[in-house]
């Protein structure tokens, strides 16, 4: 019986079916014809969201911000256009967020010895791929649109001698200034592409070496890659998504970030592993491996859930302006505190009350379901993280957001299978794949 599994499992390589490709052209195609009705509405509708049937209304006064109260209003600059740019930033946040995530988990098996995993390591490994494409488009996205989502980039609110003059943003200066904030984001882009390359090699080593001498050093590696991703992560945080509400600032914001990429991404890992399961490869995961990935979202939903609340709970209770003024703009606002509780019911009611059971983790089909809600909730709760501080009453979540998201996941899919058909689908050296094989919990 050992035999017969080693024989089915250990050999598998993936091959990028007509009828996958097929299906992700499908969702690509869906999502330009969705986004190019977004933006013809918007350029033709007149107001941002008068004429999109998913958009909400919103009364325009809920969202006088610290930064305006100062006397710099952005409202009389607003483009249709504006709109485009920041969708184009939630999604490259976000989807960047996923890339990072799959070398991150790849990084704590080997950090943390684990042997379970063995069998699936090649699914989040082959995230990383997606990175360098999702740097040019985050990359892309700042340069085009960095203005209008950026408040602090407006050079007249650090100038004294400028009627604009903002004394807290000028305070900041030191901190928030073009060139370092653009060499922070190439140092973060590099060196995680710099820690996935190196992995990779040496994983893909292994393969013709066998032995011990590969994992070690993969070791190595990922314990540097955890450390410097614990400081970047953060910092990458506050850059690219707290910094848009210039005034404001939580101390557990990195936390925050951090944990909604990474239930994602546990997610589309999760996704991933059953698809390819329900393709005919992966033969040799089992139930108690499915448990694990489950427990995983599980339990991170719960560690996000902690997260949002500790940091709702501290501001609400301080009830100091600046901080407060946060949560205010968007739970005073008709357009989004909809979505807040929908977040919330997505990314921690949901998937608690689904994958209490142990039965549960167990089950494919729960588990699609639970994956897909929650990476849905994710991209939500970037939505919530970025668009009220940018777009006002401006927002909306219409074609245009929908379409651009299923844009960039039909690329996100695209390249990580083509990835997947570059190496065989196991590790068959990994020291540890004896244990995956006879994983049971």
């Amino acid at each position: 019986m050992k035999a017969e599994v080693h024989h089915h499992n250990i050999e598998e390589h993936f091959v990028f079916s007509d009828t996958a490709k097929k299906s992700i052209f499908t969702v690509l195609v869906v999502g330009i014809i969705l986004f190019v009705i977004g933006l013809a509405l918007l350029a033709f509708g007149g107001d941002a969201h008068s004429h999109d049937s998913h958009a909400l209304a919103n009364n325009g006064s809920d969202f006088v911000t610290v930064s305006e109260s100062h006397g710099h209003d952005h409202a009389h600059a607003y483009h249709w256009t504006n709109r485009l740019k920041v969708t184009l930033w939630h999604n490259s946040v976000f989807f960047i967020g996923l890339t990072v995530i799959g070398i991150f988990f790849t990084a704590i098996q080997y950090a943390a010895h684990a042997g379970w995993s063995a069998l699936l390591k090649r699914v989040p490994e082959a995230f990383g791929s997606f990175l360098p494409y999702a740097a040019v488009l985050l990359i892309a996205s700042f340069a085009w649109g960095y203005h209008e989502i950026f408040h602090w980039t407006d050079a007249s609110l650090t100038d004294p001698n400028s009627p604009n003059y903002d004394p807290i943003i000028a305070g900041k200066k030191g901190f928030l200034n073009m060139p370092f904030y653009i060499a922070r984001m190439f140092i973060f882009l590099i060196g995680w592409y710099a820690f996935y390359y190196f992995l990779r090699k040496h994983s893909l080593a292994e393969d013709l070496e066998g032995g011990t001498h590969r994992f070690w050093k993969m070791k190595v590696i990922s314990t540097l890659f955890i450390i410097f991703f614990a400081i970047t992560s953060s910092v990458a945080a506050w850059d690219w998504v707290m910094s848009i509400d210039t005034h404001w600032f939580s101390t557990m914001f990195g936390w925050y970030n951090f944990a909604s990429w990474f239930v994602a991404g546990l997610a589309a890992i999760t996704l991933a592993v059953l698809y390819l399961k329900d393709a005919g490869y992966l033969k040799a995961i089992n139930e108690s491996h499915l448990h694990d990935l489950g427990k995983f979202v599980f339990a991170f939903s719960i560690f996000w859930t902690y997260i949002w609340f500790g940091q709702f709970l501290l501001i609400y209770y301080a009830n100091i302006p600046e901080e407060t003024i946060y949560f205010v703009e968007r739970l005073r606002s008709d357009q989004y505190a909809k979505f807040i509780f929908i977040n919330l019911f997505l990314n921690f009611f949901f998937p608690f009350l689904a994958l209490m059971t142990r039965d549960a983790k167990r089950k494919a089909v729960i588990l699609k379901i639970v994956c897909y809600a929650v990476i849905i909730g994710h991209w939500l709760d970037f939505y919530l993280m970025i668009t009220p501080g940018t777009l006002k009453e401006h927002g909306g979540l219409g074609f245009l957001e929908i379409g651009l998201a299923l844009i960039y996941s039909a690329m996100f899919a695209y390249v990580v299978a083509q990835t997947l058909t570059k190496a065989p689908l196991i590790a068959k050296n990994h020291p540890m794949l004896q244990e995956s094989l006879h994983h049971h919990i």
